[in-house]
């Protein structure tokens, strides 16, 4: 009977386990479109005229918070001011 009890959990670990891996595996498929969706948006800026380094940074400005930016924002100008590159 203790055989029967190993059988069955180990079938149903191995059942848990295949679906965890198939769910990520269908995750990254949609991460892999998404990824491709939005190659697809920065050609299409570029193709009107904008520059997707730029926008690149602005998306990641965007994401942060606003105090953190600002911070990071005083910290490259301290930087700057001390290499001699600061504006003005």
């Amino acid at each position: 009977m203790a055989e029967d009890d190993d059988f069955s959990s180990t079938k149903v670990a191995a059942d848990q386990l295949r679906t965890i891996v198939e769910r990520i595996e269908r995750l990254e498929e949609e991460k892999k479109e998404v990824a491709e969706q939005i190659k697809e948006v920065y050609a299409e800026a570029k193709g009107n005229g904008y520059d997707t380094k730029t926008l690149r940074k602005v998306v990641a400005l965007r994401k942060k918070d606003p105090s953190e930016r600002s911070e990071e924002e005083a910290m490259l100008d301290l930087y700057l001011h001390a290499l001699g590159m600061a504006p003005g």
